[in-house]
């Protein structure tokens, strides 16, 4: 295990010592996705901005009528938008990236980190649309963000982690980039995205409590929605990345060199 170890931090640091080249495959990817349209890139503000009205003003709730309601799904469609979109493309990861993977040398987390940058790049375009939608909506910027702030970088130090887990899972079971995708639709119901939980019983409790994804959600938007500390999203949140990163370690560690005869 120790021998596993040591490869992963091995390939991870030699990764990052190619910073620029994961980070130049990232933009180029981005500009490749919107090549010869109008917008360019601005179509994921548009496409960030049509799902919140969506489910701010046509699939109305009794919440709707609280003042915050349209800053809480803001947020809640940012984050979400970014695990969803973080998820179901790390699961195909590998297949996508087999020809590089078969004719390069390349570290293979240079691969992680580039679908991680193009992510976080993508993301950003969905941040500006948020903070925009929270000044008008009457948040001005104050303390609180900062706040928010670390449950954005607890996402982002969590996303490599994310990548390397269903990247592998993708490379040894193929039915689950179906599998995956399909769950990930249905779970941003039962992920407090855009519904309210306020002590309800039942189903909607156990989706509340037992859902990792609630609190990468209310560690970045407690803050700003209800002005307080989000303590316990924060402390979930970091055993639920420390315990992923020691999985996606193993998975390095161990079948790093083995992934050309997976894919």
């Amino acid at each position: 295990m120790i021998a596993a170890l040591n490869g992963a931090f091995d390939d991870i640091s030699k990764a990052m010592r190619l910073h620029r080249v994961w980070i130049a495959l990232a933009h180029e990817d981005i500009g490749d996705q919107h090549r010869r349209t109008t917008l360019g890139p601005l179509w994921m503000l548009v496409n960030y901005f049509a799902f919140v009205g969506t489910f701010a003003f046509v699939f109305v709730t009794k919440d709707a009528s609280n003042p915050s309601y349209i800053a809480y799904v803001a947020i809640g469609m940012l984050v979400w938008f970014y695990l969803t979109e973080t998820i179901t493309m790390s699961v195909s990861l590998f297949q996508r990236e087999a020809s590089f993977i078969q004719g390069t040398t390349l570290p293979l987390f240079v691969y992680v980190m580039r679908l991680t940058m193009q992510c976080i790049i993508r993301a950003g375009y969905s941040l500006a649309g948020c903070v925009l939608i929270l000044l008008l909506s009457g948040y001005g910027i104050n303390t609180n963000w900062l706040l928010s702030l670390l449950g954005l970088l607890l996402l982002i130090l969590a996303t490599p982690a994310f990548v390397v887990v269903f990247a592998f899972l993708g490379a040894f079971f193929p039915d689950s980039e179906f599998i995956v995708g399909n769950l990930m639709r249905v779970g941003m119901f039962f992920t407090p995205v855009f519904w309210v939980y306020s002590g309800q019983e039942g189903i909607q409790a156990y989706a509340y409590h037992w859902n990792p994804f609630t609190y990468f959600l209310e560690s970045v938007r407690e803050p700003i929605t209800a002005g307080v500390f989000p303590g316990h999203a924060l402390a979930v949140t970091g055993y639920f990345c420390l315990g992923l990163w020691a999985i996606a370690l193993l998975l390095l560690g161990l079948y790093r060199k083995r992934i050309v005869f997976l894919i």
